[in-house]
């Protein structure tokens, strides 16, 4: 077996004054491969930005251009995270859930006829600039 040392000494970790943590039930119980690497990215930035009860208020907007990610990838991304019951949202809160709980039930969506149609136009637009 390896034995561990401290290779920098002057950088270990300590817990930050601001809430924050990552679980590692994520590997352990194989949340992890069941993500491609966009839905990682999401839920680690959820995670991270995240208030102790788990909630944030980032826009598509913001998430999609923190995270380089096309709107329609991003939305990929946040079901497969929902499907996982990793995390819940309702538009445009995000609640990072716990490990431990049953899967939630798929919200439903009250959205507008408006609100739809920005979403056609966004999952348009991404998939235009794909096949350009």
């Amino acid at each position: 077996m390896a034995i561990k040392r401290v290779i920098c000494p002057e950088r270990i970790r300590e817990v930050p004054a601001q809430f924050s943590w990552i679980d590692h039930r994520l590997v352990r119980e194989r949340y992890i491969e069941r993500c491609d690497a966009c839905a990682a990215a999401l839920y680690l930035f959820l995670v991270t930005v995240a208030d102790a009860q788990g909630l944030s208020y980032y826009a598509d907007t913001s998430l999609a251009r923190r995270l380089s990610m096309a709107p329609a990838r991003l939305a990929m991304a946040r079901n497969d995270l929902i499907r996982l019951g990793l995390i819940a949202w309702q538009r445009p809160l995000y609640q990072v859930l716990a490990l431990d709980g049953p899967t939630p039930a798929p919200a439903r969506h009250s959205s507008s006829a408006a609100d739809v149609a920005a979403q056609l136009e966004r999952l348009h637009a991404a998939l235009g600039k794909r096949h350009a």
